[in-house]
C-alpha cells in the first residue's frame, strides 16, 4: 500500500476543492481591509529562496513599522541583526518572497506574496530612522497575492494564553547552545549575561 501522496491527483481526491471562503479573499493588491492588518503587526516571518536553499526569518518592530507605500508596494525596514543577511542573500538573487504577518492577541493571520528588492536610497533609509538610526537597507515588496489565512493554528497553539508560557528557564540559554557548539570556545555564561545590554544598545 503506498502512503505516499505523490501527486496532485492523490491530494486533491484527499483533501477535496477549496470552499469559495478560501478562495475569494485572495487578491493581488494590499486591500483597506488587509492594510489595517499590516499596520496593525509589529511582527511578521519572512520566507525567502536562493541557491543554498529555504530561509525564513523573524522580523519584529514598533507596531507600524511595516509600511504600505501603495496598494501594491510594501515597505520593510532591515534592522540590526546577527549580519547573516540570509534572507537579504536570498532577495538579491531570487526576489519571490513570503510574508506571515502576526498580530498578539489576535488569530487571524495574513499572508503575503511577491517579489522584493533591497533599496538604499539615502531618503527612504531616512524615513526609517529610529532613535537616529536609519536602517542599512529596505525591502521593497511588489504585492502579487495577499489573503487572511483563519484562526485555527493560533487557537489550537492557544498562542496568546499566558497560561501556556514557557518558562525561559526551561529552555537552554544561547549562551548554553554556542558553548556546546563551540567547545566552549564561545558563549557561555558570559555571553548571556552581556546579552541585555548589548541587546539594548543594538536594537536599532
Amino acid at each position: 500500500m503506498q502512503h505516499t501522496i505523490a501527486s496532485i491527483e492523490q491530494l486533491t481526491a484527499l483533501y477535496g476543492q477549496p470552499l469559495p471562503t478560501s478562495t475569494v479573499k485572495e487578491v493581488d493588491h494590499i486591500t483597506p481591509h488587509y492594510r489595517a492588518y499590516i499596520e496593525a503587526s509589529p511582527f511578521l516571518a519572512l520566507a525567502t529562496s536562493g541557491p543554498e536553499g529555504l530561509d525564513c526569518s523573524p522580523r519584529g518592530d514598533l507596531k507600524g513599522f511595516i509600511r504600505v507605500q501603495d496598494e501594491k508596494t510594501l515597505l520593510l525596514p532591515d534592522r540590526m541583526g546577527n549580519n547573516r543577511v540570509d534572507s537579504l542573500r536570498n532577495i538579491v538573487r531570487d526576489p519571490r518572497v513570503g510574508l506571515l504577518f502576526l498580530i498578539p492577541g489576535h488569530g487571524v493571520t495574513l499572508r503575503l506574496n511577491g517579489r522584493a528588492h533591497l533599496s538604499i536610497a539615502p531618503d527612504l533609509l531616512d524615513s526609517f530612522k529610529v532613535d537616529g538610526k536609519p536602517p542599512r537597507s529596505v525591502i521593497v515588496v511588489q504585492v502579487e497575492s495577499v489573503y487572511f489565512q483563519c484562526a485555527r493554528a493560533v487557537i489550537r497553539a492557544e498562542l496568546w494564553n499566558s497560561e501556556r508560557h514557557v518558562p525561559a528557564s526551561s529552555l537552554p540559554t544561547a549562551g548554553e547552545i554556542l558553548a556546546a557548539l563551540s567547545d566552549n570556545t564561545i558563549g557561555g555564561k558570559p555571553y548571556d549575561e552581556a546579552w541585555p545590554e548589548r541587546a539594548r544598545k543594538s536594537m536599532w
